[in-house]
């Protein structure tokens, strides 16, 4: 009986030592990724612009090729919403929504995930002109972590994680450009 209790304050006394830890973890991150396209600026944003285009290029588009997505609102302008969901608990099902647009510089989106969890984070693709038939594409991604789940970021690589989906989403996206 007396080996229970100290296997039990051990325990407690591992959990309050990590609650303690997480109050000092930051809780948001950033990934990104970028690439240079040869096509100009204009040609490539837009093709970006348009959210369902994201559909031929997006890793996690293509996660589940059964899921059901749905449109609201004019594709391009700020206000458009594209959402899925999926059978799937990896994909699960959520939105996202372009939130701005600065013509030829930058799409800003808002994703707002409801399953398997519900959480917000944001994502941007820029763009820059090199020259006048080559750009640069970054593609980020900005998340948080409320607390204690904040701990996760500790034992999980959301740099490694994340930033592989963008960086096979721009490969992509750059064969499809400069192929057309």
């Amino acid at each position: 009986m007396k080996w229970i209790k100290r296997i039990l304050l051990f325990l407690l006394t591992l959990v309050i030592l990590f609650l303690i830890i997480a109050i000092f973890i930051k809780k948001e991150y950033r990934v990104e990724r970028e690439i240079k396209i040869s096509q100009p600026l204009e040609k490539v944003f837009s093709y970006v612009k348009l959210l369902k285009n994201q559909n031929e290029y997006s890793k996690w588009a293509g996660l589940d090729p059964g899921m059901k997505k749905f449109y609201k609102g004019k594709d391009g302008e700020k206000g458009f919403i594209s959402g899925w969901k999926s059978k799937k608990s990896d994909v699960g099902s959520g939105e996202q929504e372009i939130i701005n647009i600065i013509e030829n510089k930058q799409i800003d989106y808002e994703i707002r995930f409801k399953e398997p969890f519900e959480s917000t984070s944001n994502a941007r693709l820029s763009l820059n002109s090199i020259s006048s038939n080559e750009c640069r594409v970054v593609w980020s991604f900005d998340g948080k972590m409320n607390y204690p789940m904040n701990l996760m970021l500790l034992f999980m690589d959301f740099e490694t994680m994340i930033g592989n989906d963008l960086q096979y989403g721009i490969n992509k996206l750059k064969r499809i450009i400069e192929k057309n």
